[in-house]
C-alpha cells in the first residue's frame, strides 16, 4: 500500500476519533457571510401570538435570514395589530423599505389546539401571494414556524424551502458518542443512539424514516439501518474485515457499502435487511465512499486505483469506471447535488482539506471553503446549501456554505466535538 493511501485512511479515521469535553445538545447558528442581494422582508408579530404561541414569528424570521437570501426589517409596535385579513397599506410598507410582508394571527380552539393563519404580500407589486391556515398543538410550534418559512421562501424564490427538514450528526460527549437528529436550524435535537464506541457515516433513507450508519460498539465496524419511527435497528453488514460507508439508492431499495470481506475494500450492493449482497467494483485498489446519482444511473466513489485517492463513477449496474477528478493528488468523499449537475467533495490543497464543487458539464472546479480540515459534505435537499464538518481550535463544528459560495454559516455547541453531518431529505 502506497504512502498516500495510508495517509488517506489515517486522516479519515483519526478525524473521527479525536476526543472532546461534554457538550450541550442544542446547536447555535452564526451567519459568517450572507448574500449580497438580500430581499428586505417584514414579518409582523402575529396577533395573539404572545399569549398562545410566543416566538412563532421570531423562528420564521430566523429561518429566512439564515438562508442568506432575506433581510428582516425592523417592525415597530403597531396599533391595532394587523392580521392576515387587514387591509395592507403598500405605500407605507414600501416607505419602510419592505419588498415583502407577512401578516398573521394566532387563535385558540375549543379543543385546546391553536389555529395559525398568515398571508404573504408582495409590497413592490402590491399583490397578495397567498396564505395558509394551520391547526396545531402547542408542541408543534417550531414545526409550524418552519412550514411558514418554507411557504414564504418558495413563493419568493420559486424553489422549495428546507426549513422543515432535519439533519443528523455525531456528537461526542466525553467518552460517549451520540447519533443526533435535529431540525435544520439545529434545535429540537434528540439522540437516536448512544455508545461508548465510535459511530460514523450516518446516511438518510430517501423517505427520511431511517438512517444507516457504522457503529463500533462491538469493537468492530458494523453497518446498521435504524428506524427513527420505531426506534429499532437491524444489522445490515457484519462481514469479516471492514464494513463501511453506507449510501442509499434513490428508491431506497438497496444500499451501497464498502466491504473488505474479499481482501481490499470494494463497493457492494446490499438490501436494507442485509440480504442479496453483490460486489460492484473489481479493482486492485481501495474503493470506498459510494454515492448514487439522483437519477439512479451512476455510482460515484473514491478509489486509489490510480495511485492516489480520486473520484470515479461507473454505471449503477456495473461496467467500466471513469475518473472524474483530476486537480490535485487527493480528492475524496463525493456527494452529488439533488439536480445531478454538481459534485461536492473534499480536496487537499497545500496540506489543507477543503470543500470543492465540480460542475459536471463544464468540468470547472471551485473551492467553497478555506478551512484546514473540512470534511463530510452534504447537500440540502434543494441543493442551495452544503453542510459539512470543520475544525476550530481542535474542536469539530458543523458549518454550511451555499453552492455559489456567497453564504456561510457555523453551527456549534458551546463545548464538544461534532462530526459527520448528513442533511435529511424532503418529507411529506
Amino acid at each position: 500500500m502506497g504512502s498516500l493511501t495510508r495517509v488517506w485512511i489515517v486522516f479519515v479515521w483519526m478525524a473521527l476519533l479525536c476526543g472532546a469535553p461534554p457538550a450541550r445538545a442544542q446547536l447555535s447558528i452564526e451567519i459568517t457571510g450572507a448574500g449580497a442581494q438580500r430581499v428586505p422582508l417584514a414579518v409582523v408579530p402575529f396577533a395573539g401570538e404572545q399569549a398562545l404561541a410566543p416566538g412563532l414569528t421570531a423562528i420564521v424570521l430566523a429561518d429566512l435570514e439564515r438562508c442568506g437570501m432575506f433581510r428582516g426589517i425592523e417592525v415597530p409596535p403597531l396599533t391595532p395589530q394587523p392580521t392576515e385579513t387587514s387591509a395592507v397599506d403598500y405605500v407605507e410598507w414600501r416607505a419602510r423599505l419592505a419588498d415583502a410582508l407577512v401578516l398573521g394571527s394566532v387563535s385558540p380552539m375549543p379543543d385546546g389546539r391553536i389555529e395559525v393563519r398568515f398571508r404573504l404580500f408582495d409590497v413592490v407589486k402590491r399583490v397578495p401571494l397567498g396564505g395558509v391556515a394551520y391547526t396545531l398543538n402547542p408542541q408543534q410550534l417550531r414545526a409550524t414556524a418552519h412550514r411558514i418559512a418554507d411557504f414564504v421562501y418558495e413563493k419568493l424564490t420559486g424553489e422549495r424551502g428546507v426549513f422543515s427538514t432535519r439533519i443528523a450528526y455525531i456528537l461526542k460527549r466525553g467518552t460517549r458518542y451520540e447519533l443526533q437528529v435535529a431540525d435544520a436550524d439545529g434545535m429540537s435535537a434528540e439522540s437516536a443512539l448512544a455508545s461508548f464506541e465510535p459511530i460514523i457515516s450516518p446516511a438518510w433513507s430517501p423517505d427520511g424514516k431511517r438512517i444507516a450508519y457504522v457503529s463500533f460498539e462491538n469493537k468492530r465496524a458494523i453497518v446498521y439501518v435504524h428506524s427513527l419511527v420505531e426506534g429499532k435497528r437491524q444489522v445490515v453488514a457484519n462481514f469479516r474485515g471492514t464494513n463501511a460507508a453506507p449510501a442509499w439508492s434513490p428508491d431506497g431499495t438497496r444500499l451501497a457499502v464498502s466491504l473488505s470481506r474479499d481482501g481490499l475494500s470494494q463497493i457492494y450492493y446490499i438490501n436494507p435487511d442485509g440480504s442479496n449482497v453483490r460486489r460492484v467494483t473489481q479493482s486492485a485498489g481501495i474503493d470506498t465512499e459510494p454515492c448514487f446519482s439522483p437519477d439512479g444511473q451512476w455510482l460515484y466513489f473514491t478509489s486509489d486505483r490510480g495511485g492516489s485517492p480520486q473520484i470515479y463513477r461507473m454505471p449503477v449496474n456495473g461496467g467500466d469506471a471513469e475518473r472524474i477528478t483530476f486537480d490535485g493528488s487527493y480528492n475524496a468523499t463525493p456527494r452529488i447535488s439533488p439536480d445531478g449537475k454538481s459534485l461536492a467533495y473534499i480536496s487537499r490543497n497545500e496540506g489543507r482539506f477543503q470543500i470543492a464543487l465540480l460542475d459536471l458539464a463544464s468540468k470547472q472546479v471551485r473551492l467553497l471553503t478555506d478551512g484546514d480540515r473540512d470534511e463530510s459534505p452534504s447537500f440540502s435537499p434543494n441543493g442551495r446549501m452544503i453542510l459539512y464538518a470543520s475544525e476550530i481550535e481542535g474542536r469539530g463544528v458543523l458549518s454550511a456554505v451555499s453552492a455559489d459560495g456567497s453564504v456561510r454559516q457555523r453551527l456549534s455547541v458551546t463545548v464538544g466535538d461534532i462530526r459527520e453531518p448528513a442533511w435529511g431529505p424532503f418529507v411529506q
